[in-house]
């Protein structure tokens, strides 16, 4: 009888020790959220990682690369969202790769970057800002042999290591020619000089990116339309007060047209509203 006791009065330690646990990580996670939002408040400052690399998105007016030259949708975006939440905007230029690590170690608030399941797991996400699809720039006189996803056998895909467009490009057997932070221009002229075959890339940064070379002998893939996609600010998974908050100013900027009047001054197309049309979807992404 004292034995059964004795397990029991355990049983119930155990389930108080793993209750007051609970609480104290939930607690501290709590805390944790209010911290972040409130040295940014005190700093009076936000900090956003962005490439100024890419053409209507995030770049630079004339190719000057001054804090008042940086432009795009995703950099006009960014400044809204902090103009709105009363704090002032420092962008940390900085490569695709490394984005993730600098959300991680402090080193910059938030980020633009594709919302997926993966990322999700370690991080926090803001509502989207921007919805699209994938695409192809291929040469323009072949298609550089791609008429189907499954044309992508064997041939070189230049981009990023750890973006979703080089994973799509591995899936179908591509070997992907990787780049640091470099500009549309770089991807491009290789496939236009035969270095590559293929990027593979956002609808809206391809299309833009292929208006500003006319001499490249290169072209949006006129049939292939694939994974839809949608971009929001990444930050620190503990982040939830500031998550909070941008989605709360996202919302308002969406409901006053404001993400519509900024889409439509950079990509010329509603890139805030969800595309339409016939577009594959790609089963068995690790992303």
């Amino acid at each position: 009888m004292r034995k059964k006791s004795f397990l029991l009065l355990l049983a119930a330690g155990l389930f108080v020790l793993s209750a007051c646990s609970d609480q104290s990580m939930e607690s501290e996670r709590t805390d944790n959220s209010a911290r972040k939002w409130n040295d940014i408040q005190k700093a009076g400052e936000i900090v956003v990682g962005t490439s100024g690399t890419l053409i209507a998105g995030s770049y630079y007016e004339d190719n000057d690369e001054s804090k008042d030259a940086l432009t795009g949708y995703e950099v006009e975006v960014a400044r809204e969202v902090a103009k709105r939440l009363d704090l002032d905007i420092k962008f940390e230029i900085i490569g695709f790769d490394s984005v993730l690590a600098a959300v991680d170690s402090g080193r910059i608030d938030v980020a633009g970057m594709g919302i997926t399941d993966k990322r999700k797991e370690k991080f926090n996400f803001s509502e989207p800002f921007k919805y699209s699809y994938t695409t192809m720039v291929v040469r323009e006189d072949t298609h550089s042999g791609i008429e189907k996803l499954e044309d992508l056998e064997g041939k070189e895909a230049g981009g990023a290591s750890s973006t979703i467009y080089s994973e799509i490009a591995r899936k179908f057997g591509a070997e992907v020619v990787t780049y640091g932070n470099a500009p549309n221009e770089a991807y491009l002229r290789d496939v236009n000089n035969g270095r590559t075959d293929v990027v593979i890339n956002d609808y809206y940064l391809s299309k833009f990116g292929v208006a500003a070379f006319p001499d490249f002998d290169i072209t949006l893939h006129p049939d292939l339309k694939f994974h839809t996609t949608r971009k929001g600010l990444i930050m620190a998974d503990d982040a939830d007060r500031l998550q909070e908050k941008i989605n709360q100013t996202l919302q308002s900027m969406r409901e006053d047209g404001t993400l519509t009047q900024l889409a439509k001054k950079f990509y010329k197309e509603d890139a805030s509203k969800k595309p339409e049309g016939d577009i594959r979807d790609i089963k068995g992404l690790d992303f």
